[in-house]
């Protein structure tokens, strides 16, 4: 069996049925390609921002990162775990598949503070051996939220994709970011098919890639140098790019070691 792990922002629950398309995708390749399997790991960074909004608190990010002070981790973790987490598995259900919803630490990913000026922002380590392997062996869907919990009890809010690095990582498996753009784009936003470490930072370099994207390609490019092959960034509002990439066909970005 060969893994993928898919991972997506909260963004694809703002547009109808943009997730249920997806999981259909990933149905319809089960059922043509069944020697493939998924993990999806996903955020909900505009339903925090929504939430932390309602409820009075400002918000603030550093490098791409979303500094997460404890008074707005009740917050963080009923959006993220809870609401996102629940209506992508409703998603899932109405694409025919089994959903299994769970954190970080049920996936095997352990994960302590990264910076303290980021407050309860974590950085993930693969820990135990998690669920996943299992879920996966039951025919069910894992919906992984990047919320982590420390082993000192501590929950941290942690970046999705590099939680979807982690997960990948951990398994040996293939990894997708899927995102709102097509793919990354050059200054004159037209895709870009194919980025290393050189053109990464030239494009940083230069402005052309700042904030969450900086994050993104920096976090492909370190899963790819782990993974030893590539990693790919395409767009979940294509969700037959999914069905490419399983073929082995060319879709979005291909961040190479």
């Amino acid at each position: 069996m060969k893994t993928w792990v898919i991972k997506v922002g909260g963004a694809v629950l703002n547009q109808d049925d943009a997730a249920t398309e997806l999981f259909k995708e990933m149905a319809k390749i089960a059922t043509c390609h069944p020697s493939n399997q998924f993990i999806l790991v996903h955020g909900g960074g505009a339903l925090v921002d929504r939430w932390l909004s309602d409820a009075g608190f400002a918000t603030a990010k550093h490098q791409g990162l979303r500094i997460s002070p404890k008074e707005q981790m009740p917050y963080i973790i009923g959006a993220l775990s809870g609401c996102a987490n629940k209506q992508l598995m409703a998603q899932a259900i109405v694409a025919n598949l089994q959903p299994f919803g769970c954190s970080l630490y049920e996936a095997g990913i352990t994960v302590t503070q990264k910076l303290k000026a980021l407050a309860q922002v974590g950085q993930c380590q693969v820990g135990k051996t998690g669920v996943l392997p299992e879920l996966l062996a039951m025919g069910r869907l894992p919906v992984v939220s990047s919320i982590g919990i420390g082993p000192d009890g501590q929950l941290y809010n942690v970046n999705a994709d590099e939680a979807a690095e982690a997960i990948a990582s951990a398994l040996g498996a293939e990894l997708v970011f899927m995102t709102d753009v097509e793919a990354v784009l050059d200054k004159n936003k037209q895709p870009i098919r194919h980025l290393n470490a050189e053109g990464i930072n030239m494009l940083i370099e230069t402005g052309v890639i700042v904030g969450g994207m900086e994050v993104k390609v920096k976090t492909s490019l370190r899963a790819a140098q782990y993974l030893r092959r590539g990693v790919y960034i395409s767009s979940w509002q294509k969700p037959e790019n999914l069905s490419f990439l399983v073929g082995g066909k060319h879709a979005g970005t291909q961040v190479t070691p």
